[in-house]
């Protein structure tokens, strides 16, 4: 069995190759959601949907995100009462996602419950966990305007503000989804997927005692760099690791993993780091890691499997 620690997009794509390379049923997701949000009302989880809609081959290719063929009525119907209203914007067929998802929770079912019944209608045999039925939030402090939520800053701001500091509200609290620790402690192979550090993967192993479990399994845990170049392919990756005083490099990433990964995956545009990342006490795998389409997914994949 095979666990994989999950942002979005990043996290999502690389998720394809990898159930081109795989069974789907040995395949276990553990998802970001302190990013999830009360959005016009509704419990809205961006990461968890991102990761389904990609596998089930309806995500919109061009945004990395939302569902293709998307319209946007409702969204314009609300801006009659003010644009304020309608800056996090979900389109029409979305919008069933998260009026169901909404319903069921105030109905009593847990968040790892509606997840798993939006996969299986969406046809999926893999095993999708969001990393907590509990809330935990990402807040991040801005230079100059105090404390804000995570789409706040990424949505509303459109991730463009300095920040001097990211905190997960209720980490100390919450417990891991069940089946989380399990599939930690029972897989074969552990995989970081090419997600944000610190705004997708640190809020999963800050939830309590996620990131002793897989720092425990250290050695089979295969962390793939968003960083190539010096860059992020996508989002605010790099400017945010500079922000905060990190490295923006292969080698910095290295040190933010090295505690609880044995083995960090570079693209070729950084072999020449390759040295570096393993003073920083981890293996160094080359490989191209821009996923140019399924085919470059699945090589990639196949490439933290053989390692």
């Amino acid at each position: 069995m095979i666990a994989v620690l999950a942002g979005g997009v990043g996290a999502a794509r690389f998720l394809r190759g990898l159930l081109e390379a795989v069974d789907p049923t040995n395949v276990v997701v553990i998802g970001n959601t302190g990013d999830d949000a009360v959005v016009h009302g509704l419990h809205v989880s961006p990461d968890l949907d991102t990761v389904v809609y990609a596998l089930a081959g309806a995500i919109d290719a061009d945004r990395g995100w939302g569902l293709a063929g998307e319209s946007w009525s409702a969204m314009e119907s609300l801006e009659r009462y003010g644009r304020d209203r309608a800056w996090f914007r979900l389109g029409d067929r979305d919008l069933g996602t998260h009026l169901y998802r909404t319903s069921r929770r105030r109905e009593g079912a847990t968040l790892s419950e509606v997840t798993a019944e939006i996969a299986s209608a969406w046809g999926l045999s893999v095993r999708i966990l969001p990393m907590s039925d509990d809330p935990i939030e990402t807040r991040l402090r801005l230079a100059d305007e105090g404390e804000v939520s995570f789409q706040d800053y990424f949505v509303r701001r459109a991730h463009g503000v300095m920040v001097e500091a990211v905190r997960f509200d209720g980490d100390t609290e919450a417990r891991p989804a069940p089946g989380v620790i399990k599939a930690i402690e029972e897989a074969t192979r552990i995989i970081i997927s090419p997600s944000n550090p610190i705004l997708s993967i640190a809020p999963i192993l800050a939830t309590d005692g996620v990131e002793s479990a897989v720092a425990a399994r250290r050695r089979d845990v295969v962390a793939i760099s968003p960083i190539v170049a010096g860059a992020a392919l996508k989002g605010p990756a790099a400017r945010l690791m500079k922000e905060l005083g990190h490295e923006v490099s292969v080698v910095g990433v290295a040190r933010l993993y090295a505690p609880f990964a044995a083995t960090l995956v570079v693209d070729t545009a950084d072999a020449a780091l390759a040295g570096a990342v393993q003073n920083e006490g981890m293996a160094c795998v080359v490989a191209p890691t821009i996923m140019r389409g399924l085919a470059g997914a699945e090589a990639l994949a196949q490439v933290t499997l053989r390692v």
